[in-house]
């Protein structure tokens, strides 16, 4: 008997993904473990493989289609065995009703016979408020009717990116119309960083010391922190400030597939080598394409650090539903006026941008001006309390 392929759930987060492409088409010959396709969320990729070894009978789903977890994707077995029983309803749907589902939502493709099919009134005033075309929706209801849950399934889909730049794209321009956000700015005199982290070089050489970058240290700071700043480790959902007892520190990662923001969570129990350590082990599967899409959610508060970029100065967008994100520059020669006179110091710039429906500007300040001195007294916060 043939045996159907499901779309497998890669994290406890994951509901859906991207069909991105398909390695074999139907016909092939595949053996046990062979790629089959190329499936992405909007965070990672991973494969799907061959369960058996036959011959691929049918694929359900274009590449684009965006496909819910533990759909059958496609079917393999022996040439003119029965496949019909294993096609998902969407994919019937869609074939059936000259509808093709493009990965960017349901749209018609010369046909129009769905026109003609009834709308609830609750359908037809969730249609008209959105300026929404429903022609193309097949209705779930008796005789064909287009319910609201028809209409709004196709709204969403209609709207919903597929791509991972796409997703990208969507999530920075919903983050500044949600939110209403500022930012602050501040420096810090990063010649504790620099010495710790050249002590640090030193003490490898002699011995297996785990290597601590500058953006390990100002993580580790952040999260000291933010233990005690809490109002600006939380979340606004529905409206409502959700405080968080635990730090889970998200981190801007530049892959080749786009920005990626891994998580360490329950940072704040973390000493800083074994926050180093997870850090650099979670941005190497960021830049491969290995991370579990479950350790690119959850975090409370992000750090994007565009130092090693050269970059003094930035403005970081929130990652929405949290409140609140930290940008960090380079470090950099900062003129300061000591006891009359003029000196130039090493210093390191912090741009901490708010939602002001969470969080006012003296909160964002209080904590720039807290995370200011655990930077300047790094070597105290992790001798002494890391």
């Amino acid at each position: 008997m043939a045996t159907p392929v499901e779309l497998p759930k890669s994290g406890n987060t994951v509901e859906e993904c991207v069909i991105s492409r398909w390695v074999t088409q139907t016909g092939d010959i595949v053996a046990i473990g062979d790629l089959i396709a190329e499936v992405e969320t909007d965070k990672a990729m991973f494969e799907i493989t061959a369960p058996v070894g036959g011959t691929v009978l049918a694929t359900f789903f274009e590449e684009g289609a965006l496909v819910p977890v533990f759909t059958t994707v496609c079917v393999i077995g022996k040439p003119g065995e029965a496949i019909e029983m294993f096609r998902p309803p969407t994919a019937s749907r869609h074939q059936g009703s000259g509808i093709r589902d493009s990965g960017l939502g349901i749209r018609a493709q010369g046909s129009t016979a769905c026109a003609s099919a009834p709308l609830s009134p609750r359908a037809r005033r969730f249609a008209a408020e959105r300026a929404f075309e429903p022609n193309a929706v097949v209705g779930s209801g008796p005789g064909g009717r287009v319910l609201e849950q028809d209409v709004r399934e196709a709204y969403e889909s209609a709207r919903r990116p597929s791509s991972t730049r796409d997703i990208i794209a969507h999530r920075v321009r919903e983050s500044p119309a949600s939110t209403a956000q500022y930012t602050l700015h501040a420096s810090a005199g990063a010649e504790g960083l620099l010495a710790l982290r050249a002590q640090v070089e030193n003490n490898a050489r002699s011995g297996p010391v785990a290597d601590i970058t500058i953006n390990a240290l100002v993580t580790f700071c952040t999260i000291r922190a933010l233990l005690e700043t809490p109002d600006l480790n939380a979340e606004l959902i529905d409206g409502a400030i959700v405080r968080h007892e635990s730090v889970h520190i998200g981190f801007a990662c530049d892959t080749p597939r786009g920005l990626l923001v891994p998580v360490v969570r329950d940072a704040h129990t973390l000493a800083i080598g074994a926050l180093a350590l997870r850090m650099h082990t979670l941005a190497s599967q960021a830049a491969d394409g290995s991370v579990s899409p479950d350790r690119l959610a959850g975090a409370t508060f992000t750090i994007s650090n565009l130092g090693d970029l050269a970059i003094e100065l930035c403005t970081p967008v929130i990652n929405v539903p949290q409140v609140a994100i930290l940008g960090v520059g380079a470090i950099h020669l900062k003129p300061v006026r000591t006891n009359g006179r003029v000196e130039h110091i090493d210093a390191i710039t912090l741009s901490l941008t708010c939602d002001h429906q969470a969080i006012d500007s003296a909160s964002g300040a209080r904590f720039l001006r807290t995370l200011k001195d655990k930077i300047e007294h790094v070597e105290y916060e992790v001798i002494l309390r890391g």
